[in-house]
């Protein structure tokens, strides 16, 4: 019987294989996937290269999975795949119908415009069309009427799609009325899609009864979270993180969703207040992230409650945190013994440093305390051996005393540490050779003292980026013998090293940034500074360097940022040096002389071009026009002479120019109106290093492990960079240095303390963005022109030490944002303008050396003392009435011009000078004949 069973079996094989199918699927179905691989390699790609003629087994194609039992395609994964990555296209959907058992279809990642037509697929359970540029929901299979019959209710209105995958793509608002249709949803993202919608269109989505993941984040919804989404008892992950959400968040949410494992808020405008006590219902969560809501007021401490879950991930940052318990920690973690991931930022969170948390959490990977007020020491058994910790970030803080011997043998796998900005002393513990995998290491702005600690040098071979800055650290730079061959990032500004520039870099051939500024090393730029070929920024100002730069320096063609300032390199610069790709360069104080220099005329990438306090002559030359890029023009201290060139104005992307304290003569051009001076004119870039200090990204950002549909890698964001161009400006009467973020919004123009004569032009009004204005120390005569009302966004402005004349515009005081205003020594009159707005705090050093000048905070304009006290007597004219002092002067000077006028008459016309004295004679009889 067993025999008859077996010879029957394998008729029916050989007679289904002569029926059509070849060995391993079926031939339409093959047939069809070779249509789809055309349709993706159209015209000339090569992708899918295991899809072949002659091959019949598709089934073990590349991306192709099958049943085990009917050979048909069940699977088909096609991420990234598309032949033209640069061109939007659009797939016929027509081709996957063959595909009858298809139960899952990835296209993510293709460009995908539009798929045009249904895709007639009744078994299709996943859809990933993640990271496409579609603005609509595919048309899916839908029911026939008699089909709908056998099918339950929430099956109604379209294919029994289980998982929807949208990221990344454009969507409009009406798709979200397709995506409501489709209630066997088990899983949806429409994360990062350009949805703008309101929270009452949102609402329609509470009808996916079903749903188990949902991600709606990185979108512009608005208005409060809806309320019906407490209803969704079925969500197991609940992502709206970097949203418009605004409003409470409903009481309900977290005590309704019992089944939630993953919950992700952040970024939002939540406000009003949240008790993490409504959590104690959710015994299966696993994440918790509510980030930067800064107008919410989190309370985890009342009532008292006890958490039934135990946390893979906490976030917890930039929020209103136990406002009435004086921000502090959450108590409820020291009951969480399985923490991965700790994030509690920026919250002012005033405890001691909880170094219970590392002893209770074995497995803690990720540790972020930056940005509180934590106090205290570190208190960390030695025995304590924490190898799963890859992360610490404690900066920011006020965490005092030195750091145990023992620190580097305790966190032995770690990759990031960020002590920076604490109050942490001692020496730096050799213990951290220890640390084989470290690649990014900042302990700057505290007070460590002593040398840098050989093992760190040679040990740890994996870093990539190393700051010290700010400290007391002292001796040589480096090691003579380090082994840092990785090394990108190295900066020791600020401290007290001393000794040569340290042959140990050499080791570290893959260099980038090299930053000693601000220490006491002396000797000369080695010559062997050009053989570090990747080298973009060398900033070594503010040492005992000196000597001529080095010819190798002509070596560095990708050389971003030089700043050799106070290093005394002069009298000249080599002319080879490549200034092509340079955009920061700063020369200050290293006596230069001669001319303007000629090879700075191809330094057409050059942002800021810094030859301040040197000894340069000449004019300015008229080339400066042709470097476009540049924003921040510095020539202060030279001898710079003759007029502004006109092609200065071309440089329409400035933002702070500085030409003080030079011999420029002639008339202030009208055309700096041009110059944009200004934010608006400043693209976001513009101060960017790109290639300079990578800041670190969160490796745990998506939910990876967390989601059962979604196939999402644990990929990080795009690397955040920080520039390190800082500009010095004087401004308000000091010396203020701008970087960073602060550096885009600065501008600023001084033209003080040179020989500029004629009129203001009233055209300097006219830069409405401008934020300080210094024109003192000059020969500017005529009045202050009315259209410096214009100047709205103005905080300092000078005009003292000139010769003006006239009244100052009333209108001035419409300048809200003025905080330092001089006009003294001119030669203004009439009366100063009313104390209101800002003019309400400038006192009399504003305004004095203008005789002619009354009123607040001066003289009163009336003749009455307003404020000055009884003044003593005097034979003169009091210093309280200008107007009478003004009157006689001018009487005594017009009775002396007639009186001389009228000898002079007299002198050339003898008839009257005839009938004159015989007047005289007939009235004073002994007057002579």
């Amino acid at each position: 019987m067993k025999c008859l069973f077996l010879c029957m079996w394998a008729w029916v094989l050989l007679a289904s294989t002569g029926s059509g199918r070849s060995t391993g699927c079926l031939q339409e179905e093959r047939n069809a996937l070779l249509e789809i691989k055309a349709a993706f390699n159209r015209p000339h790609g090569s992708f899918l290269p295991s899809w072949r003629h002659g091959d019949g087994d598709c089934c073990g194609w590349e991306g192709v999975e099958c049943d085990n039992t009917t050979l048909r395609v069940t699977e088909l994964y096609l991420s990234n795949t598309h032949h033209q990555k640069s061109r939007p296209w659009v797939i016929n959907a027509t081709l996957f119908t063959p595909l009858e058992e298809l139960r899952v279809l990835d296209l993510s990642r293709n460009r995908l415009n539009d798929i045009n037509g249904t895709l007639h697929l009744k078994n299709l359970k996943r859809l990933y069309l993640y990271d496409n540029l579609l603005d609509r929901v595919p048309s899916l299979y839908k029911q026939t009427s008699a089909e709908a019959q056998n099918l339950s209710s929430n099956q109604l209105g379209g294919v029994d799609l289980e998982v929807l995958d949208l990221w990344g793509n454009k969507l409009g608002n009406d798709a979200l009325v397709d995506i409501m249709r489709m209630t066997s949803l088990k899983a949806l993202d429409i994360s990062f899609c350009r949805l703008d919608a309101s929270s009452k269109l949102l609402e329609g989505l509470c009808r996916l009864r079903n749903l188990e993941e949902f991600d709606i984040c990185g979108n512009e919804f608005w208005g409060p979270l809806p309320s019906c989404f407490c209803n969704m008892t079925s969500l197991r992950v609940f992502d709206v993180h970097n949203n418009h959400f605004s409003g409470a968040i409903p009481p309900s949410l977290l005590s309704n969703l019992k089944s939630l494992e993953y919950i992700e808020l952040s970024g939002n405008n939540f406000g009003g207040s949240l008790s993490l006590a409504s959590l104690a219902n959710t015994s299966n969560l696993e994440v918790f992230r509510l980030l930067d809501n800064l107008h919410l007021v989190v309370n985890t401490e009342e009532p008292a409650w006890f958490p039934p879950f135990q946390l893979k991930r906490f976030g917890l940052s930039r929020c209103v945190l136990n406002k009435d318990a004086n921000g502090v920690i959450p108590s409820f973690l020291k009951e969480q013994h399985d923490l991965r991931v700790v994030q509690i930022c920026f919250n002012g969170i005033t405890a001691d440093f909880p170094n219970w948390l590392l002893v209770n959490n074995v497995n803690l990977e990720w540790f972020d305390l930056r940005g509180n007020n934590m106090t205290g020491a570190f208190h960390l058994p030695s025995n304590l051996s924490r190898v799963s910790m890859r992360w610490v970030d404690w900066s920011a803080n006020f965490i005092e005393g030195e750091l145990p011997s023992w620190f580097g043998s305790i966190l032995p796998n770690l990759q990031y540490l960020n002590l920076s900005n604490n109050l942490l002393e001692g020496r730096i513990p050799s213990s951290m050779g220890n640390m084989k995998l470290l690649f990014s290491l900042d302990l700057s702005n505290n007070g460590f003292t002593g040398e840098i600690p050989e093992t760190l040098a040679k040990d740890c071979t994996s870093l990539i980026s190393v700051v010290l800055s700010g400290n007391n650290l002292q001796g040589q730079m480096l090691p003579r013998y380090s082994n840092l061959r990785k090394l990108n990032f190295l900066f020791l500004d600020s401290n007290n090293f001393t000794g040569d520039i340290s042959l140990g870099i050499l080791n570290s051939s893959s260099l980038l940034v090299l930053d000693v500024r601000n220490n006491s090393l002396s000797g000369t730029i080695p010559n062997w500074i050009g053989d570090i070929p990747r080298l973009r920024g060398l900033l070594i100002s503010s040492n005992s360097l000196g000597g001529p730069l080095p010819l190798s320096l002509c070596n560095l063609n990708y050389l971003v940022h030089l700043d050799l300032s106070g290093s005394n390199i002069g009298p000249n610069i080599p002319p080879c040096a490549n200034v092509t790709v340079m955009r920061f360069l700063h020369l200050t104080n290293n006596s230069l002389t001669g001319h303007f220099p000629e090879f700075l005329s191809r330094a057409s990438s050059t942002v800021t071009l810094d030859l301040r306090h040197n000894a340069l002559s000449g004019k300015v030359p008229s080339w400066i026009g042709s470097l476009r890029n540049l924003k921040v023009l510095l020539l202060q201290g030279n001898n710079f002479e003759g007029s502004i060139p006109l092609d200065l104005c071309l440089l329409k992307n400035m933002s702070i120019l500085d030409l003080s304290k030079n011999n420029l003569s002639g008339q202030i051009p009208s055309c700096l109106k041009d110059l944009t001076f200004g934010y608006d004119g400043i693209s976001a870039d513009s101060f960017d290093t790109s290639g300079y200090w990578v800041k670190p990204v969160d490796p745990y950002g998506y939910k990876g492990r967390f989601s059962t549909f979604f196939r999402y890698s644990e990929y990080g964001r795009s690397a955040y960079t920080d520039g390190l161009e800082e500009v010095n400006f004087m401004t308000k009467s000091r010396l203020e240095s701008y970087k960073g973020y602060i550096l885009q919004l600065m501008s600023g123009m001084d033209l003080s303390q040179n020989n500029f004569t004629g009129f203001i032009p009233p055209e300097v009004g006219y830069l409405s963005e401008l934020l300080a204005l210094n024109l003192s120390h000059n020969h500017l005569t005529g009045p202050i022109p009315e259209t410096f009302a214009n100047l709205k966004n103005v905080e300092s402005l000078d005009l003292s030490y000139n010769s003006l004349i006239g009244p100052i515009p009333p209108q001035l005081i419409e300048l809200y944002r003025l905080s330092e205003f001089r006009v003294a020594y001119n030669n203004l009159s009439g009366r100063t303008p009313d104390r209101k707005n800002q003019f309400g705090t400038f006192g009399e050093a504003s305004y004095e050396g203008n005789p002619l000048l009354c009123g607040p905070p001066l003289t009163s304009c009336d003749g009455s003392n307003q404020g000055q006290g009884t003044l003593p007597p005097s034979n003169h004219i009091k210093d309280d009435d200008p107007w009478r002092e003004a009157f006689l002067w001018s009487f005594a000077g017009s009775y002396v011009v007639a009186f001389f006028g009228m000898v002079l008459f007299l002198y050339l016309n003898t008839y009257y000078r005839y009938v004159l004295f015989n007047l005289v004679r007939k009235l004073i009889p002994s007057f002579p004949q």
